[in-house]
């Protein structure tokens, strides 16, 4: 596969993540480009992650005493320099030829934590040595509870401190922009750390076949007695769902409708989060993904009920133009960002910002 060479240093003009995926159009191949970038369908949920944060009304505070302020947050036992993550995201040698290991340097670099899918194009032994920061590793269920078995006993070893599932992607959505560029996965960028078969599993029939390898509850049960690790969900917006999964001993949630990549139709995250905060008491773990592009985002997600945030596409994009050093500065803006909207809005902690932040009334 063919790279435009990656920049070696920054330009004066990226001064934000959205410019990150402004350059990376001259950096990725136009199927690439469209596969990332896409949502599913008529994007319509795609498009509502983005304006749902526009429409929320930031309410500062004055004259506080930022002496000792700080973006450090605690989630499931980490130590977190700010309260954002690096998203699962696959084949990210897509972008970069050295894909996740890129993204695994620039999460070191920045002290950010990483979750890093199944489907990754770098072994996850190889990726977890390549960074000090919290590890978590993303799961999907397997066709045969051996490999999934495998695949976590692997991530234990490698140091990962945390499992994490997606439960509402069992199938890929129609990615019509994708499907009109012509897009895909070449034939040399692998999903490493799973087999030819299992890839190829259950890919005729889609309702009686590939469906009926999907996950159900009972295997969250099944995997709740594989591991000691936290479990977290990923992929949950209905606040029904959400109170099962803490009733069956989840550790955690992640609040998200897969970057509109999925199912069209459905809610922006952050619409739906005030409903699982609510559903699930103030301490449960509660993350949110999709959409977030600002510190300001970040400050409106804590308020409505989020320990801490994903950041999914802009990390791709980052990659395609600088490789680790792009992802490393997309990640040094966010959080510049964060620490400047946090002064403004009177927050000098994490534990400062709630719903009292916000006038929009939730």
């Amino acid at each position: 596969m063919k790279y435009t060479p990656p920049l070696q240093n920054i330009p004066a003009d990226i001064v934000c993540l959205d410019d990150y995926q402004r350059y990376a159009k001259d950096f990725l191949a136009h199927d690439i480009y469209e596969y990332i970038a896409a949502g599913v369908a008529d994007e319509h949920t795609l498009h509502r992650n983005r304006s749902a944060f526009a429409n929320i009304e930031l309410k500062p505070r004055l004259l506080r005493d930022f002496s000792s302020a700080s973006t450090q947050t605690t989630l499931l036992g980490h130590n977190l320099a700010h309260p954002f993550l690096l998203a699962p995201l696959g084949y990210q040698q897509l972008c970069h030829a050295s894909g996740e290991l890129a993204t695994a340097i620039a999460a070191d670099a920045m002290d950010t934590a990483i979750v890093v899918s199944t489907l990754a194009t770098a072994s996850l032994e190889d990726i977890a040595a390549q960074t000090n920061a919290p590890k978590w590793f993303q799961l999907y269920f397997q066709p045969q509870r051996a490999d999934t078995s495998t695949l976590i006993a692997r991530a234990e070893a490698a140091g990962y401190t945390a499992i994490v599932v997606t439960v509402d992607a069992p199938l890929s959505g129609l990615r019509n922009r994708a499907q009109r560029a012509g897009f895909q996965i070449p034939p040399e960028i692998e999903a490493v750390n799973i087999s030819p078969a299992q890839k190829l599993a259950g890919q005729n029939a889609i309702l009686q076949q590939l469906m009926a390898l999907a996950p159900q509850w009972q295997d969250l049960a099944w995997l709740k007695q594989q591991t000691q690790l936290p479990i977290i969900i990923k992929g949950v917006i209905n606040p029904d769902d959400a109170v099962q999964l803490a009733d069956m001993g989840m550790d955690g949630i992640i609040v998200s409708n897969h970057g509109g990549r999925c199912l069209d139709g459905l809610p922006a995250s952050i619409d739906a989060l005030p409903a699982i905060r609510d559903a699930l008491g103030s301490d449960f773990p509660i993350l949110l993904d999709s959409g977030i592009r600002r510190g300001s985002d970040i400050i409106k997600a804590i308020a409505l009920g989020a320990n801490a945030v994903l950041i999914g596409r802009p990390q791709a994009f980052s990659l395609a133009v600088a490789g680790a050093l792009g992802v490393a500065h997309m990640l040094r803006l966010l959080k510049e960002e964060l620490e400047i909207t946090m002064a403004l809005c009177g927050c000098p902690h994490i534990d400062d910002i709630n719903r009292d932040c916000l006038f929009t009334p939730r």
